[in-house]
């Protein structure tokens, strides 16, 4: 393992000098399973940050070209410290202008979604035609599914990231997280449509 692949890992990945070195000697070398293996170890560990608390972060705004959408997000993270950096800032940037893309964001997670919300929906998808011909056992499911798809639609983390569209917006966050080694959440944010 070189110096030279070490530097190339790192700067592809943002990951520590010896976090590069042992990717590299458990990949015995080969440079895109090591980018794998960082990145399924972050998520991982990104996974176990969710639980801590954010009290630190930034307010950012956005404003599209032609300045008729405007959106103001509150991005939250353990210490000032992260939320100086600039690999954060740029994070909540990219989240503003991926809200200003979206057509009907409204909320941040599907557990923000209230009840009456599911309710009204679960009705409407109820009393559509295809639904009734199902068996009981299968309907509830099908209505289930058909819901939380619709609903994933009004959410911001479900989103295709407008950055990397392999990637959810909830996945783009983890990659953060994973990067600046701290939780990363989305506190609220807010979308202006001029006429609206």
């Amino acid at each position: 393992i070189t110096s030279e692949q070490i530097k190339n890992l790192r700067e592809k990945t943002g990951a520590g000098i010896l976090s590069c070195k042992n990717a590299l000697i458990e990949t015995k070398g080969d440079f895109e399973k090591a980018v794998n293996f960082l990145r399924q170890k972050g998520l991982a560990s990104a996974e176990k940050k969710v639980l801590r608390m954010t009290k630190q972060g930034i307010i950012t705004s956005y404003i599209h070209t032609g300045s008729k959408i405007g959106v103001l997000l509150e991005l939250n993270c353990e210490t000032d410290f992260v939320a100086r950096r600039i690999e954060f800032q740029t994070l909540a940037k990219n989240l503003a202008m991926q809200i200003a893309a979206g057509a009907s964001l409204t909320y941040i997670s599907l557990k923000d979604i209230p009840k009456e919300v599911w309710d009204a929906e679960m009705e409407i998808e109820s009393k559509r035609d295809d639904i009734k011909e199902k068996p009981e056992k299968v309907r509830d499911s099908i209505l289930k599914g058909r819901v939380e798809k619709n609903l994933k639609a009004l959410t911001l983390l479900n989103q295709e990231c407008i950055r990397e569209p392999e990637l959810t917006v909830e996945d783009y966050i983890k990659n953060h997280v994973s990067l600046l080694g701290e939780n990363i959440q989305i506190n609220r944010f807010c979308k202006f449509v001029v006429g609206e």
